[in-house]
């Protein structure tokens, strides 16, 4: 039992709050662990008191073996398991070091006073997170709880909504849940009344889109307006079509090569929340822009590489997918990019020059893979008629990275 450490989550109302057996535990605890707002919240035990240190993931491995053959309990905010200190324990322990007491989490005490079902809310964590995060859970008539880092998070929820055309939104902002002190303040995203909230606060946001904003969908093919670009920028039909060959599934990570507007790499990532992307990009200028992209579409996580392939692709984490939007003419980043992909991943190439159809039909004739071509045409005026005007035709190279069977011993 001695290497075993235990949490225990509690809530604002703290020792009242806790089970009997969380009690015991706390009781027979040699080291107490937690933040000292938590260790207020236990009465004095006999046990040795420790604050987390800051910052404190670099320090808890070091922290946790100082104390090895001791009993040690950690305290955690409702559930150590939800978005908590308990899910980075077990992957720095091991499921089988630690023993979780959960206590209900603040999402389930929010859904509780507000009536609403917890399995029909998006849970967004801005705790270590920027506010842009809660961009791609901002959808008309949905319900989203957001996980505030502190008290001022309420007022940035809403001058982001506000902007994004969602000022009409009701917002709830549900303070130290569960203590005495609990404060409930209603109002709306455009007229949000309290520019400070306790820093223990948790947003609720119905979402209610302001007359004349178009919302953006979920699927791939955001409309072209919805980037910021200088004309380096994958079309919404073509994007479309790439995103599918590349076909995302969650937790994969994806090179974005020459990524222009960065849009295929941010649309990746709007798929789910755990696909990552590296959008790699020469110019200063666009790589700065891609990061802006990403912000205003919800994906403050992408990693803008500024720099020219391949020499910029060195070091860094092999990918599950490559799309190589710009560039497929330099000597060496189809072959920098096929050999870092990961067995069974995925490689999209486009061009649209003849020079670059040339490499990709060459490399199709050396990898095999498939071969597309898609001309898209778009009405336009002509005088007082509408005709349509063809956009240049894209040629797609799409293929599979063989998986190759382990060699026998």
């Amino acid at each position: 039992m001695s290497d075993l450490v235990t949490v225990v989550g509690i809530g604002a109302d703290g020792w009242a709050g806790l089970s009997p057996a969380a009690r015991r535990e706390l009781h027979a605890a040699e080291v107490l662990m937690g933040s000292a707002r938590q260790l207020a919240l236990v009465p004095e035990p006999t046990a040795e008191r420790v604050a987390w240190p800051s910052p404190l993931l670099p320090a808890l491995p070091a922290l946790i073996a100082s104390h090895q053959g001791r009993r040690v309990c950690v305290l955690a905010s409702g559930d150590p398991m939800f978005h908590g200190i308990g899910t980075t324990l077990v992957r720095l322990l091991g499921a089988d070091r630690v023993r979780v007491l959960p206590h209900p989490s603040s999402v389930s005490l929010a859904c509780a006073r507000l009536g609403w079902a917890a399995d029909q809310v998006e849970v967004v964590s801005l705790v270590t997170r920027p506010v842009e995060s809660v961009h791609t859970a901002i959808h008309e008539g949905r319900r989203v709880l957001v996980l505030s880092a502190d008290g001022r998070t309420p007022a940035q929820v809403a001058a982001l909504l506000t902007a994004r055309g969602y000022g009409g939104s009701p917002m709830t902002v549900l303070e130290r849940l569960g203590a005495a002190e609990e404060r409930v303040i209603s109002g709306t995203a455009g007229r949000w009344p309290l520019s400070v909230a306790h820093d223990l606060n948790i947003v609720a946001v119905e979402c209610r889109v302001d007359a004349g904003v178009v919302p953006l969908p979920c699927v791939p093919g955001l409309p072209d307006g919805a980037f910021e670009h200088d004309g380096q920028l994958t079309k919404s039909e073509v994007r479309a079509v790439t995103l599918s060959r590349l076909a995302p599934a969650p937790g994969e990570l994806l090179w974005d090569v020459g990524a222009g507007a960065g849009s295929v790499a941010i649309e990746w990532m709007r798929g789910h929340p755990a696909n990552r992307a590296v959008a790699v990009e020469g110019h200063p200028e666009r790589a700065e822009r891609i990061a802006r992209n990403a912000r205003g579409l919800g994906v403050p996580g992408l990693n803008v590489v500024t720099g020219t392939a391949p020499e910029a692709l060195a070091g860094l984490e092999p990918p599950d997918a490559v799309f190589i939007g710009g560039g497929v003419t330099i000597p060496g980043v189809v072959e920098g990019c096929w050999e870092a992909l990961r067995p069974g991943g995925r490689l999209v190439a486009n061009a649209v020059t003849v020079e670059s159809e040339a490499v990709l039909a060459s490399w199709h004739g050396e990898l095999g893979g498939d071969l597309v071509r898609l001309a898209v045409s778009r009405a336009a005026p002509v005088g007082g008629f509408t005709g349509w005007r063809p956009m240049m035709p894209v040629t797609i190279w799409t293929v599979v990275k063989p998986v190759l069977p382990e060699v026998e011993r």
